[in-house]
């Protein structure tokens, strides 16, 4: 379950990978906005050459030709795909073992996250939900225009101190989060992924795997933690939570990766029927039960919540996940509420930051950087609506033969 990372491209490298068809780092100017007068240019140009009508046939075939020639190198770095054309997640480089976390005295544990990043958005919350705001702070990247993760001061007077914006970087003071990688010792030129543990007093990536580090929040930081008593992996249920992670990270968490990075008609096929055929399972199963293992809320439903905050959003949409929206399934709709209004959740959800950094990010995908108009699904006021899940476990009850 690896973290979020935008594609990284250059210009020059680029240019080499037209020639030898070998793709490596590159990472186009997305600039959404062209300047007027090559706007102006271009538009004075196509109606003297051809009026009202369309360009002659072999231009168009020749800008189809180069537009999916380009498409495709530009994904080969975005989201790596196996012979199919199905995308391949790569494995995450830094983790945890469970049974040796670091302990907090020999620790200055700093998160970095990104507000986009659905990943980064799990460990946001089990640190909400735990009360590590004091013990673990955190630094919040934003995407650059390059596809990097970079950090900018949005700090704007008055605003509640609380409220989780994107900052400059509070433990390095770099400039985005691939210098950080970068002054590790040994230095780092892999994939710069968020969410990432860093401890300052070693000056080392911890993990940057994001299941890892919700586990080690969970119950490695029991010492810092105002909430301790809170466990989200109780031992009775560690089977339970096993079995959802099977089905929803591969099916669900990275099934919408792979219908929105599929490159054929092919992997598009089988991630988006599986996409759907796992909601229809998990909406009769929430139909009887509160939460995934039953009544209480765990890690399972931490994972599953960060992708269905999104997909209306943004997967629906974007990712061409749209055989159902999310609200048309009564069950997960109102489970998605139960949580959003659980204290301490809501403040982690930035919606227009998760709609601006897939829609003007992920140039590939939307190369115009324009934001459709969101349905009201995806609003506070409708996630704020009424959801009595806390009645599903008793309804379910009180229908059960004496």
């Amino acid at each position: 379950m690896a973290g979020c990372i935008a594609p990284q491209l250059s210009s020059q490298s680029f240019a080499k990978t037209t020639t030898s068809y070998a793709p490596r780092h590159f990472s186009p100017r997305m600039s959404h906005q062209p300047p007027k007068s090559s706007t102006s240019f271009f538009n004075s140009a196509t109606k003297l050459l051809w009026g009202p009508s369309l360009p002659p046939g072999l231009l168009i075939t020749t800008a189809r030709t180069a537009w999916t020639t380009v498409w495709q190198l530009m994904m080969t770095q975005l989201a790596p795909s196996d012979s199919s054309g199905s995308y391949t997640r790569p494995t995450s480089k830094f983790r945890l073992d469970p049974t040796q976390f670091p302990s907090a005295a020999s620790s200055e544990i700093h998160l970095y996250v990104g507000l986009p990043c659905p990943w980064a958005h799990r460990t946001l919350i089990v640190r909400a939900l735990k009360g590590l705001d004091d013990a673990v702070p955190v630094s919040i990247a934003s995407p650059g225009q390059d596809g990097s993760w970079e950090f900018k001061d949005k700090n704007i007077p008055g605003m509640d101190k609380d409220k989780l914006i994107p900052s400059l970087d509070k433990a390095n003071r770099c400039r985005n989060l691939k210098e950080v990688y970068k002054s590790r010792s040994g230095g780092y030129d892999g994939r710069c992924t968020v969410p990432m543990l860093w401890d300052s007093r070693k000056k080392d990536v911890v993990c940057n795997e994001s299941y890892d580090i919700i586990e080690f929040f969970n119950s490695g930081l029991n010492e810092l933690a105002r909430n301790a008593n809170l466990d989200l992996s109780p031992p009775d249920l560690k089977g339970k939570i096993e079995d959802w992670n099977q089905i929803v990270y591969p099916k669900v968490n990275n099934g919408v990766y792979r219908c929105g990075f599929a490159q054929s008609q092919e992997a598009y096929d089988r991630a988006v029927s599986e996409i759907f055929s796992t909601l229809d399972e998990i909406e009769d199963h929430l139909g009887g039960n509160r939460y995934l293992c039953g009544e209480r809320l765990t890690l399972a439903d931490v994972c599953l919540f960060t992708t269905l905050i999104r997909f209306d959003l943004v997967y629906n949409i974007l990712f061409k996940c749209t055989k159902k929206k999310l609200v048309e399934y009564p069950n997960l709709y109102g489970y998605l509420r139960d949580i959003y209004q659980i204290p301490g959740v809501a403040a982690t959800c930035d919606l227009p930051a998760i709609m601006d950094g897939y829609y003007k990010t992920l140039f590939p995908l939307n190369a115009s950087g324009i934001q459709p108009a969101s349905s009201a699904s995806g609003d506070q006021d409708s996630l704020l609506r009424p959801h009595n899940r806390d009645l599903v476990g008793k309804t379910v009850e009180a229908n059960l033969p004496v």
